[in-house]
This record gives structure tokens, C-alpha cells and sequence, in this order.
């Protein structure tokens, strides 16, 4: 049977198409895999000053982990023992003295708080990963509650990429709180719906799943995220908040983004939490 030249050229043509097309799809999905960390984190080697940050009412503080890495800090202990004390892990990008406006409002109030940097930042010499960062975290506790502070009276605060780490806390330890703005499910959600065309959850290294950890919280939790949030989209906020057990509290704020919760009132809604949940005497002042 006669064949038309064009036709051959034309099924040929399609499968050189069609080898492209996946090598570079293999291509790119190989470069995700292998790059997802430093898209994940963003290592900030500042190491920013108390006095120039109008934080000269805290103390400089280097914590060391169990794996050996001294994470930069800054401590305050509360005015009395009528105040919890903040652990607060932020988020990927920055430095803790980005959260100077935050720190001053809890200090107000009298509040203790610890910023605590990551092994990434400032300095310190680690490589960012889950298991890493959790160590972090036990390493702050340990340091809040050498000062002697106790677990009733120690609150954690996790921010975006730290919200994932305070969830994995308050599981393994007991705590008197856990407050967690803009949080999300896990990371394989967040990073599914951006890469939408990889097979994330085969290829994610750093999953914090904090959907399948709050379950096994037994303090009292308040979620904080923005409506308008295109960082981490909202509904996976409402799904974490769906899982967590009572008591917890949710505000989801209608013009919220990814960067002015504080301007919108979370600093508010945090003490009014504390003050109602967690305070172990008298009131905390409001706030602004």
C-alpha cells in the first residue's frame, strides 16, 4: 500500500516531540528533587544587633543542639511568674531580629520570650532539613526550661515554616499552648499545589505533617491566617484546624495576607488567647 512521504515525516517528527517533551520533563523533575531545599529555605547569615533592633532589654543567648550546632538567640525572661514565656520559631526566610515588632509587643505585656534562630542562619553552620530543624526545637525547650521555667508556663509560637515545628513540639512535649499563624497542613500540600505537575509526594524530603500530628496535642491551640494569604493558601490552614482537638480557636482574617496579620490585630488576638488559656495568675495586659 502506497504511503504518503509526509505522513512518515509527520509520525517521526511526533515522536522526536514526544522524547523531548519527556526528557525534559525528567529533566526538570530531577532538578526539583535535587533543589527542593533551597527552595524550601532561605538561609539568612545576618547576624543582626539587640541595641540597633530596640531590643536591648533582652539578652544574647547561643544554644547549642544535640547534634552540636549553636543557634543564635535572644532571651527575656517573664517579669514574674504570673507571665508564660513565647518560644517562637519563625519562619524560612529572615532573621529573628525581623520579629523585633512582635517581641517588643510580648515583652510589654510582661511575657518571657525566646527567639531562637535555625541551624541555617546567622552563622551556625548547619544545612536545613526536618530533622534538623525539630532538633532545634528540643534544643530551645531545653534551654526555656534550664531557666526554669515551667511546662505549664512555656507557650510555643510557630510562624509559617516554624508552625510545623511547634506542631511536632507540642506533641513531643507538654506545653501550656500552641499558637501558630499563617500554618499550613503539611508541606507536601503547599508544595503539591505550587509543582502541581510533579509527583510531589514521592519526591519531598521534608514533609512536616502537621495534619497528622495535632491530633495527639493536648494544649490549648489558637490559628491565626489571612483569607487573602497567596503563600500559604488558607484551606490548608482550615484543614489543620479541622484536625486539631479541642480547645482551639481559629481567626481567619478577611483581608489577611502573608505579611499583615499584625497589622490587622493577631498581636491582640495572641495576649487576649494567652490571657484566657494559658495566663497563671493575674490578667495580661491587651496590647496593641
Amino acid at each position: 500500500m502506497y504511503k504518503t512521504p509526509w505522513r512518515g515525516r509527520f509520525l517521526r517528527a511526533g515522536k522526536r516531540l514526544l522524547f523531548i517533551g519527556a526528557v525534559t520533563y525528567a529533566v526538570l523533575i530531577v532538578a526539583l528533587y535535587l533543589n527542593q531545599r533551597s527552595i524550601m529555605y532561605h538561609p539568612d547569615q545576618t547576624v543582626p544587633d539587640l541595641a540597633a533592633m530596640g531590643l536591648q532589654d533582652m539578652s544574647v543567648r547561643h544554644i547549642e543542639t544535640g547534634d552540636g550546632f549553636k543557634l543564635l538567640a535572644w532571651w527575656k525572661p517573664p517579669a514574674d511568674k504570673t507571665r508564660p514565656t513565647i518560644v517562637f520559631f519563625h519562619g524560612n526566610a529572615g532573621n529573628i531580629g525581623h520579629r523585633r515588632y512582635q517581641a517588643r509587643q510580648y515583652m510589654d505585656a510582661g511575657l518571657g520570650l525566646l527567639l531562637v534562630s535555625w541551624r541555617y542562619n546567622a552563622g551556625a553552620g548547619g544545612e536545613p532539613s526536618e530533622a534538623g530543624l525539630l532538633a532545634d526545637g528540643r534544643a530551645a525547650l531545653d534551654f526555656v526550661a534550664a531557666q526554669g521555667i515551667s511546662e505549664q508556663a512555656t507557650v510555643l509560637y510557630g510562624a509559617s515554616l516554624g508552625s510545623g515545628v511547634a506542631v511536632a513540639m507540642a506533641v513531643e512535649r507538654k506545653v501550656g499552648g500552641l499558637m501558630l499563624l499563617y500554618p499550613y497542613s503539611s508541606m507536601t500540600d503547599v508544595a503539591a499545589d505550587r509543582f502541581w505537575f510533579a509527583p510531589v509526594g514521592l519526591l519531598i524530603k521534608d514533609e512536616y505533617d502537621s495534619v497528622a500530628r495535632i491530633g495527639k496535642v493536648t494544649a490549648p491551640i489558637l490559628l491565626i491566617h489571612g483569607e487573602r494569604d497567596n503563600v500559604i493558601p488558607v484551606r490548608f490552614a482550615r484543614r489543620l484546624f479541622a484536625a486539631a482537638p479541642e480547645p482551639k480557636e481559629g481567626h481567619f482574617l478577611p483581608e489577611g495576607t502573608h505579611a499583615n496579620l499584625y497589622r490587622l490585630g493577631a498581636g491582640r488576638l495572641v495576649l487576649d488567647f494567652l490571657n484566657r488559656r494559658v495566663a497563671l495568675s493575674s490578667a495580661i495586659p491587651a496590647g496593641g
